[in-house]
């Protein structure tokens, strides 16, 4: 904080070249908490020594509400002739979540009116928390907001106060992770097309979601069968809708928009669709707003079927749309690895790292059993005269049966066949 004394005469009067307030990690935090501190500096640039009657700063959170009601129409009111309606009462409701203030310039000395300022740059820093208790997100809608800023106001003594604002993004988080947001929701409805005798069949929609609770940037996917009985062709959608509900004086009033939808194919007549988790995509959209006693923002989302020449058939799942992504399904499926891992442990007790080769065809039929399944062979022609070397050497191959083919699976669980002779012509 740069340096102030006391007045200096009248012929002390600079004027103010900057006035500007700045908060410290405001962009690496992306808003604030219920019990966070905010930290900031206040800065002055001075043209000229500046009588001051003091610096203030002000932190402030509202919710208001205002619309107008149309009392009726009056006619010949309007242009050219036309009934025009004409503004009935105004309906107001405010709700303030945040009030502090504090001084940045001690007080003038005892018998002066003011501080003077001397010329150059001047920051004064500043530091407050947040209340505990919860606070409602930031919201701009239709008919209301929710509001949080932080004011510099720098007084003087003979001049109009000269202010500086900006605006606090507040986030109430909501944990999509929470039972109560993991749970499925299921919803199914069905339409007669036509009236009286001239019906031509029904349309029936089932649809799913996983889950209650999303994050902005995730894909829902959806589950839904469509059955289209009747003669029309018809064509399946899904959409996010937002519900803006605002309260002031008893009276309520809505505001409802589309926020993203995506589209399936035609269904011919007699024929049937199925979505096996058709993907729609929350765009970055205000989280829900559920703890605010005059302003209410909720989401839901939409399947329904467009029917020519009829009222289309909707039903509607209730979304919230948090601020903490669900972690529940991955924790999930790693439980469900690691229970199977547990399960499959008993492979790493019986199998060895490096598995053995299957055994000896000799090792497994011994010799007693070879000779009595195998009669003996006649005594061999003398023939070491014709070749080169002696005719064991050839013949020491065949003195087994080729070995079976590895297999963990008796293919002979009962009785060994017999083996037929063999016969070797030298």
């Amino acid at each position: 904080m740069a340096a102030a004394g006391p007045g200096l005469g009248p012929g002390a009067g600079g004027t103010v070249k900057t006035l500007a307030l700045v908060l410290e990690d405001e962009a690496r935090r992306g808003g604030y908490c219920s019990g966070d501190t905010v930290s900031g500096q206040v800065l002055l640039e001075l043209a000229g020594p500046l009588p001051l009657r003091g610096l203030r700063l002000e932190a402030a959170g509202r919710a208001r509400v205002a619309w107008s009601e149309s009392s009726g129409a009056v006619p010949g009111a309007g242009t050219w002739g036309v009934a025009a309606r004409t503004p009935g009462p105004r309906r107001e409701a405010e709700v303030r979540y945040l009030d502090i203030r504090q001084s940045l310039l001690r007080d003038p000395p005892e018998g002066e009116e003011s501080l003077i300022l001397l010329d150059g740059r001047h920051e004064f820093p500043f530091s407050f928390q947040l209340p505990q208790e919860p606070l409602v997100t930031s919201f701009a809608g239709k008919y209301g907001s929710i509001q949080y800023y932080v004011r510099a106001i720098l007084e003087r003594p003979a001049a109009p106060d000269e202010s500086v604002q900006t605006e606090l993004q507040v986030i109430s988080h909501i944990d999509v992770s929470s039972p109560a947001l993991l749970t499925p929701v299921l919803r199914s409805q069905e339409k007669m097309v036509g009236c009286w005798f001239f019906t031509s069949g029904p349309v029936s929609l089932s649809a799913k979601i996983e889950r209650k609770g999303y994050c902005n940037g995730e894909a829902i996917p959806i589950y839904a069968e469509i059955e289209n009985c009747s003669s029309r062709l018809i064509v399946p959608k899904a959409a996010i809708f937002q519900t803006q509900t605002y309260l002031a004086s008893g009276k309520t009033k809505t505001f409802r928009q589309m926020v993203a939808n995506v589209r399936g194919n035609h269904i011919a007549s007699g024929s049937t669709d199925t979505w096996n988790g058709k993907t729609l995509k929350i765009p970055p959209v205000s989280p829900s707003i559920l703890d605010c006693c005059i302003i209410r923002v909720e989401y839901s989302l939409a399947v329904y079927i467009h029917i020519p020449g009829a009222k289309k058939l909707m039903i509607e799942m209730p979304l919230v749309i948090g601020t903490i992504p669900c972690i529940g399904f991955a924790s999930r499926n790693s439980s469900i690895t690691s229970q199977f891992g547990m399960d499959m442990s008993w492979l790493a007790l019986t199998m060895p790292e490096h598995p053995e080769a299957p055994p000896n065809y000799a090792d497994v039929v011994s010799e007693e059993e070879f000779s009595r399944h195998v009669p003996a062979y006649p005594p061999p022609i003398d023939c070491e005269e014709q070749l080169c070397c002696p005719v064991f050497a050839y013949i020491q191959e065949f003195r087994f049966q080729p070995p079976p083919l590895y297999s963990e699976i008796d293919p002979h669980p009962t009785d060994v066949e017999e083996v037929q002779p063999v016969s070797f012509m030298l």
